[in-house]
């Protein structure tokens, strides 16, 4: 007799990364430092996104804690994938107004399989274009 059970399908493979986006070194510029779980099989990516910036001020310190977004294959050259992230943070007013708001983050980035490439982010009033991208894995 033949076993005809059906097979569970597998639990979809994920992997995390780590690394910057960002001119690491040069002075006063805002760097993403991201944290990401990756399912390739969703095309997916979430995580968190820490922005640093060495001067003082508001956002020298944001953490945008849900980022999710996407990535893809692109099938050519050295740029072997695409990712592109969404998210928001809280931002407080400083006194003498009182309150808060959530802002906006979005990121691209265009790497290699070792997550190395060029990339950029947005947060607030602040665009950060044409970036190295270096993983930390």
């Amino acid at each position: 007799m033949e076993n005809t059970a059906v097979k569970p399908k597998s639990i979809a493979e994920a992997y995390l990364t780590k690394g910057t986006i960002g001119n690491i070194g040069m002075p006063g510029a805002p760097v993403a430092h991201f944290s990401l779980v990756v399912v390739p099989s969703t095309n997916s990516v979430s995580g968190t996104v820490e922005i640093t910036q060495a001067i003082a001020g508001p956002e020298s310190n944001v953490v945008v804690s849900n980022v999710k977004g996407q990535i893809r294959a692109t099938g050519y050259g050295k740029v072997t994938k695409v990712v592109s992230l969404e998210g928001e943070y809280l931002v407080s007013v400083p006194p003498p107004a009182i309150g808060s708001y959530l802002s906006k983050f979005t990121a691209h980035m265009a790497i290699d399989n070792n997550w190395n490439g060029q990339g950029g982010f947005s947060y607030g009033n602040n665009d950060v274009e044409d970036v190295p991208v270096k993983s930390d894995n």
